[in-house]
């Protein structure tokens, strides 16, 4: 069976790619829903769903608000920057950590500084006292906890199911995330109507006690202690394992072109919604909605690739993603723009959820939180850039353009992709000759 040939493999050695490809029956519905026979993963699942619903709420609300204080494609852009510019610069100082310390206990410290932020921010707004200045320095340290959150979380995964149900986890995890991307965005279009900014930004705070709660009640099994070498050493020596993994170098270098280059295109809804659609709040909320429907598809569609072509799916999803992007970018009507946000979001999913996928199964133990979190800094990390670059960009020639031409380098770096592969048959072939 694939989860017994993958589990005979030494802990300190990858799975080979027979090894992978003996996993090559798609998992059905049903099959996804026996990682919950895991009472940590069941906590784990319940109370980030809560808490991810909160923080889309507040993602929405503070997008929103930047743009109604300022107007400014720029400085949207740049609120984003500023969130994620810290998980491109920490995320690999926190995959040392994730791999040194107890993760449980590592996810308590940073998910209750999390609430402390959001309680910051909604005080702020609801006595009308917030600034743009003080909505980025927030977003600033929310990276910053990201950075260390992340890495944690995602390798806490395989501490909570094991090998045989890691990849069921992993869809699983992704569906959570865009499920919360689907209801999130929709609540917080209605209390941005009702309450305001201030409101949404309350009801994230209250939204961390469920996560914290998870955590307080899951029992993990304690890891093995490692003798830890200096910080700076183990953090070369991580990018040293990732560079010369093939499987995971490929997958990490195009979902971070990606990211950079197409993903951005998120901290840009607003001014679509406010002005090429000249709509509002609602019309926002509604974009983003359809962009978690569309992920949350691809979420599911994860769970149904075989694994044999887990190394090919990110390049077609590239393709797929670029060419939603400039499709969207030259509508002017809401309900087609967001029904081009279906597939533009479940290619994106599908891209980033594949390279979670190949770099998990593929990781050795002792430097699965390095390597997760260079995925964190290739598919987070790179977005600040990208966003400061298109909110620049925008800015001088036009929102739509911008986004075409991050849509264009997206298509363009998946060809590349798709050629370098390829190239080293094409050599044996020659060397055959």
């Amino acid at each position: 069976m694939a989860s017994l040939a993958l589990a005979a493999t030494p802990p300190d050695e990858p799975p080979s790619e027979q090894e992978l490809a003996d996993l090559e029956k798609p998992s059905s519905a049903l099959a996804l829903l026996t990682v919950f026979r895991h009472r940590n993963y069941r906590l784990f699942f319940s109370g980030q769903l809560v808490s991810l619903m909160g923080t889309w709420m507040q993602s929405v609300a503070q997008g929103w608000l930047v743009y109604s204080l300022t107007h400014s494609p720029f400085l949207l852009g740049l609120t984003v920057f500023c969130a994620q510019v810290t998980v491109f610069f920490m995320a690999p100082f926190g995959g040392v950590i994730a791999d040194r310390v107890d993760r449980q206990r590592m996810l308590k410290w940073t998910q209750s500084l999390s609430m402390a932020q959001a309680i910051l921010l909604a005080v702020l707004t609801l006595a009308h006292l917030v600034q743009v200045w003080e909505i980025i320095v927030l977003a600033f340290g929310l990276g910053f906890i990201n950075a260390f959150d992340i890495p944690s979380r995602q390798a806490m995964t395989l501490d909570m199911v094991g090998r045989e149900d890691l990849r069921h986890a992993i869809a699983l995890n992704s569906m959570m995330f865009n499920l919360a991307r689907v209801i999130g965005p929709t609540v917080g279009a209605w209390l941005l109507d009702r309450t305001g900014a201030g409101g949404c930004f309350a009801l994230n705070a209250l939204s961390f006690g469920a996560v914290l709660t998870s955590l307080f009640f899951m029992r993990v099994p304690k890891r093995p202690l490692r003798v830890n070498e200096h910080a700076l050493r183990e953090v070369l020596g991580g990018y040293r394992y990732s560079l010369s993994e093939p499987r995971i170098r490929s997958a990490l270098m195009l979902v971070g072109v990606s990211s950079c280059f197409g993903a951005a295109y998120l901290s840009l809804l607003p001014a679509f919604a406010g002005g090429q659609l000249h709509g509002g709040a609602s019309s926002y909320g509604t974009l983003m909605t359809f962009v978690g429907l569309g992920a949350l598809i691809g979420a599911y569609g994860l769970s149904r690739i075989r694994e044999r072509w887990l190394t090919l799916a990110p390049i077609a999803a590239s393709v797929c993603f670029g060419l939603g992007l400039i499709a969207f970018s030259r509508s002017h009507v809401l309900w087609l723009s967001a029904a081009l946000l279906v597939p533009t979001g479940c290619s994106l999913m599908l891209l980033g959820g594949t390279t979670n996928t190949v770099i998990q199964l593929v990781a050795v133990e002792n430097m699965r939180g390095r390597v997760i979190s260079h995925y964190t800094q290739g598919f987070l990390g790179m977005m600040p850039w990208g966003s400061l670059m298109l909110g620049t960009l925008a800015a001088r020639v036009g929102v739509a353009n911008a986004v075409t031409f991050g849509g264009a380098v997206v298509v363009i770096s998946a060809v590349v992709a798709w050629f370098n592969r390829s190239m080293p048959e094409r050599v044996q072939a020659a060397a055959a000759e």
